[in-house]
């Protein structure tokens, strides 16, 4: 897979970086890759693709209703393979490997992931507006999105970290999500983090941690 530059996601990306809204700090990133196999894709792909099948086979011997039975037919197993090779190139240093289809589920349309957009992101979108202007962050947002992967043709998923050593997991974080809009066609995948972060809770912990290092030298400099 290969990272694809794209102004109009630099430019959203320059927003929703560090947003501080006083009590709280929005923080999204957006970054699109191209799913042809590039370097070791190929290995790891195939690599994917027999732990699936090994998963789905465990999962169907103990609960023939499992969701997983979607993912029997190759294009959907090709689907979560370019899902979590996706992965792989955002966090190049973490195995993904045990990462099972259980953790991604499709959205319906763009209009239920709006819905999750309006409610969390609306402070964020209040700030666009008075300080940027123009278009709503959200047609700001489906605009750059449609550039990259044509929207008419996407089918969004959200990726739910279900292990603490997940470089997605916030650690912190009031609220997080992370969105993936995968066009088949084009052979594209657009990634979308953002979550939440108390800047009263981030403040208390500085405080406290500069309180331990003034402490450590105390002692350090005693003679005991």
């Amino acid at each position: 897979m290969k990272f694809l530059e794209c102004a109009a996601l630099d430019r959203l990306n320059d927003f929703l970086g560090n947003l501080n809204l006083g009590e709280r700090t929005i923080k999204g990133c957006l970054e699109a890759y191209s799913c042809k196999h590039a370097g070791t894709d190929k290995k790891l792909s195939i690599s994917l693709e027999s732990e699936i099948l090994d998963y789905l086979g465990k999962s169907s011997d103990t609960d023939s209703s499992s969701p997983d039975q979607s993912l029997l037919t190759r294009s959907s197993r090709r689907t979560l393979v370019y899902l979590v090779l996706t992965l792989y190139h955002m966090y190049p240093d973490y195995d993904f490997s045990a990462v099972k289809a259980h953790q991604f589920f499709a959205e319906e349309s763009w209009d239920s992931f709006k819905q999750v957009f309006d409610t969390y992101m609306f402070e964020a979108s209040k700030e666009w507006a008075e300080t940027v202007g123009g278009a709503s962050l959200l047609d700001t947002l489906f605009k750059a999105l449609d550039e990259v992967v044509k929207l008419v043709d996407c089918e969004i998923y959200s990726y739910v970290p279900d292990s603490e050593a997940d470089p997605l997991v916030d650690r912190g974080a009031i609220w997080s999500f992370n969105f993936l809009f995968y066009n088949r066609k084009l052979k594209r995948i657009v990634t979308f983090r953002f979550s939440c972060f108390s800047n009263l809770i981030a403040d208390r912990l500085f405080v406290d941690e500069i309180h331990n290092e003034y402490d450590e030298e105390i002692f350090a400099d005693m003679d005991i």
